[in-house]
């Protein structure tokens, strides 16, 4: 493969190797979408959720948060600090953008609008502390109306990517965990090469990665290199194409027969990896009901829990995949007029990213 023209060139040294680490950020995510809001035709995979989320929004004010967050160009970073747990809480995010040092927000408020601030926004740089908290408190109320709702949807696909990203470091190591982040990522001998409108060459000094799934990020990836963050590059994790598609309750009749019909809509829901909580919300039934059901879908190998920090997420394995699809090809069968040869769908498209900054 030819040499990315215009890259970002990561230094790893066997020290950075042993300090990358995963993580995502709900609050990086809210920032994220703000783009996805104003201009969804660069963010086609988020339509449905941008149709539901304008009427949400129809009564309050985003001026601020607008001026903040351009639709092309540098986002400040005490907007978005790096998270320090591989997914941490909303509140907490924001309690680490209330605490930001004043000097540290005027300096990045002339990085975003070096040509002035505009009127918006110079209350929060004529007194930072004073103002923080009206920052933070108009993005719970963002977060509230139109992430909210979706967001143990949003975690669950994270999360999912993060356990991906994992089991491949320990199956296959470095080379395995960076393999596929994106097509504009590339891995050549000591050095990582993310595509830019930039060429530079970080060293990292022992500080390592931060590699960063992100679901509004998409189709771009990005890269940090400037403190408080650690290097870091923030690609479009795995699944986000299915995050606004309806969840599947409905099990192939045949499929409950065998199974019982809550142990089948259980494997049905686990398309991505859900916790208990989440499925009891989906299927409307009680935490020992659902535990009790994966209790024996794990026991015959169909499904796997993963823990990840506080969190335990189940999910189907390879033979729970094959049984799903086998109980649902008689529907399938039956539904196609007689003669008719069926089809294999493939793939769907993939979408080349725009760039690895915040652009449009």
């Amino acid at each position: 493969m030819a040499k990315l023209l215009v890259v970002f060139e990561f230094e790893l040294t066997a020290e950075d190797i042993a300090q990358t680490r995963l993580a995502g950020s709900p609050l990086f995510e809210a920032v994220a979408s703000l783009l996805a809001l104003r201009d969804p035709g660069a963010h086609a995979i988020h339509l449905p959720w941008v149709e539901q989320a304008r009427p949400r929004l129809a009564d309050l004010d985003l001026r601020l948060l607008e001026a903040l967050v351009p639709l092309d160009g540098y986002v400040p970073d005490f907007l978005t600090p790096p998270p320090t747990a591989p997914l941490p809480e909303f509140a907490g995010e924001l309690r680490r953008v209330r605490a930001t040092p004043p000097e540290q927000v005027r300096r990045e408020l002339r990085f975003v609008h070096p040509r002035g601030v505009p009127a918006v926004l110079r209350p929060l740089r004529d007194d930072p502390a004073a103002e923080l908290p009206r920052v933070a408190a108009l993005m719970r109320a963002y977060w509230d109306r139109v992430l909210a709702p979706h967001w143990p949807r949003m975690r669950a696909l994270l999360e999912s990517d993060i356990l991906h990203r994992a089991r491949r470091l320990a199956d296959g190591g470095t080379a395995a965990l960076l393999a596929d982040l994106h097509p504009t990522v590339a891995r050549r001998g000591d050095v990582l090469q993310v595509s830019s409108r930039y060429d530079e060459v970080v060293a990292l000094d022992g500080r390592g990665l931060l590699l960063m799934p992100s679901l509004f990020v998409w189709p771009q990836v990005r890269s940090v290199v400037d403190p408080p963050w650690q290097p870091t590059v923030i690609y479009p994790a795995r699944g986000v194409a299915t995050l606004w598609e309806p969840p599947r309750t409905a099990p192939p009749d045949a499929l409950a027969a065998v199974l019982g019909r809550t142990r089948a809509a259980l494997l049905t829901l686990l398309d991505v990896p859900r916790s208990g909580g989440e499925l009891a919300r989906q299927l409307e039934l009680t935490p020992g009901a659902i535990s009790q059901a994966l209790t024996s879908l794990r026991a015959a190998g169909l499904v796997v829990t993963d823990r990840e920090g506080r969190s335990v997420l189940c999910r189907r394995t390879a033979v729970g995949d094959a049984l799903l699809s086998a109980g649902a090809a008689p529907h399938a069968a039956a539904a196609r007029p007689s003669g008719q040869p069926s089809r294999t769908a493939g793939a769907a498209p993939h979408v080349p990213p725009r760039s690895v900054t915040m652009e449009r």
